[in-house]
């Protein structure tokens, strides 16, 4: 997205996920033509932003849980644009010497990156600007190989992403690349959005989103489970996101599945 003279096209004429989702959000790191597709997108379906916030809800509890067990190396792909708590806080506020590595491919995340680098002294973080359709040369990156020991085990954050990675794009392949690379002991995450609760309103939103160009994919569940093939899920397995571990702010929410309209769920490698 460089041109010869070295400068970025942010192509703020054209409607982003990323813009998208920090506007259902309540950021203010959006556009109108950002603005006027999440507008759309809310009138397809209206849970968008809450379906948005449950998401930041299980990112923010599965994290602190991985931390409490022990992992202190996180990889998060498709981090998009900050929002505060975001993952290396929560994991540094329950281990100081954790060491974190963001990853995305919209050159506005990068041109904030300064937020994700703010690291407790004790712990690390880092950021790539990378494509997840390219994981091979995402775990390469020296970024990356100078922050995480990629030979300790490495909790793999994949929220909100995968329905952005069509099967013709090789989503399962990209996912068990990073399976194979990572060893034992490590963690992989996923929330990903699903038609089983609300099908009408998901073809409506996803048609939205192919409208202003961006490829998204929604999955069932068994399709979401295939991402999780020959790793052992913690408890409780694939549900929907507000329903993984709830603490008192997600039951306070009172959130239904069909507001939620995605499963999460979180694995780890024998």
């Amino acid at each position: 997205m460089a041109d010869a003279d070295g400068m970025v096209d942010l192509e703020l004429d054209r409607a982003h996920s990323a813009r998208m989702y920090d506007y259902f959000l309540g950021g203010k790191t959006n556009f109108p033509a950002d603005r006027e597709a999440a507008a759309q997108a809310i009138e397809a379906f209206p849970s968008a932003p809450t379906a948005a916030r449950i998401n930041r809800r299980f990112m923010h509890r599965s994290t602190r849980l991985l931390a409490r067990l022990g992992l202190a190396q996180f990889l998060d792909v498709g981090t998009g644009i900050p929002t505060s708590p975001n993952l290396h806080e929560v994991v540094q506020g329950e281990r100081p010497e954790a060491r974190v590595v963001y990853t995305d491919n919209d050159p506005i995340v990068l041109a904030h990156a300064r937020a994700l680098l703010q690291s407790h002294p004790l712990g690390r973080t880092a950021y790539v600007q990378s494509d997840v359709t390219d994981p091979a040369a995402l775990l390469k990156a020296p970024e990356l190989l100078d922050t995480l020991d990629l030979d300790r085990p490495v909790a793999l954050s994949l929220n909100a992403l995968l329905h952005f990675v069509p099967d013709e794009r090789g989503a399962h392949e990209i996912v068990e690349h990073f399976k194979a690379t990572l060893p034992s002991g490590s963690t992989l995450a996923i929330s990903h959005a699903t038609p089983d609760f609300d099908p009408a309103g998901i073809a409506r939103v996803t048609d939205t989103y192919r409208a202003a160009g961006t490829a998204v994919q929604a999955r069932t569940r068994a399709e979401i489970a295939r991402f999780f093939d020959g790793w052992e899920l913690l408890d409780p397995g694939i549900v929907p996101a507000h329903r993984w571990q709830p603490d008192d702010e997600e039951r306070a929410a009172a959130s239904t599945d069909i507001e939620a309209s995605c499963y999460a769920g979180v694995a780890r490698k024998p």
